[in-house]
């Protein structure tokens, strides 16, 4: 299915505007996906390849906004970078594990920092997946497919 033009209702567009559509629009999408990345064109990217998959997106562009957007959208999945502004993703990871509601929530961490370095403490701090940027869409895709659906 072709990427549409348009956001989901009340998601956060990666380069900073927040648009609205209707309903019946919005729940054409099915699992919604939070990419917390401080990337603009990285998450740009992300939403056009997981909305062409029927994924819902929604965004955050660092630690502080990462958990408040986390709480009111209630994501299926997590898609984390490791280093962002305010607090590396460790410490949202375990922020979110602090929260009932957010506590199960697969985590797939997605970072430019070495794989052999941190792909153990990603694990440990509750990461479901560790890729290194640039990722292979099919792995990340097939990943996704995996933990939610």
């Amino acid at each position: 299915m072709p990427a549409l033009a348009l956001e989901p209702q009340n998601s956060y567009h990666p380069h900073g505007q927040l648009e609205s559509i209707g309903h019946e629009m919005a729940t054409r999408f099915g699992k919604k996906i939070l990419v917390i990345d401080d990337d603009p064109d990285l998450c740009l990217g992300l939403h056009v390849r997981l909305r062409a998959n029927s994924y819902d997106t929604c965004f955050a562009n660092d630690a502080e906004s990462a958990i408040n957007t986390a709480l009111i959208e209630i994501p299926d999945l997590i898609i984390l970078d490791l280093g962002l502004p305010g607090d590396d993703g460790y410490a949202v990871m375990h922020r979110l594990r602090a929260f009932p509601e957010l506590a199960g929530v697969p985590v797939i961490v997605l970072t430019a920092r070495n794989r052999f370095i941190h792909e153990r403490r990603s694990h440990s701090a509750g990461a479901k997946r560790f890729f290194e940027k640039p990722v292979d869409d099919r792995r990340l895709l097939m990943a996704i497919r995996q933990l939610v659906g």
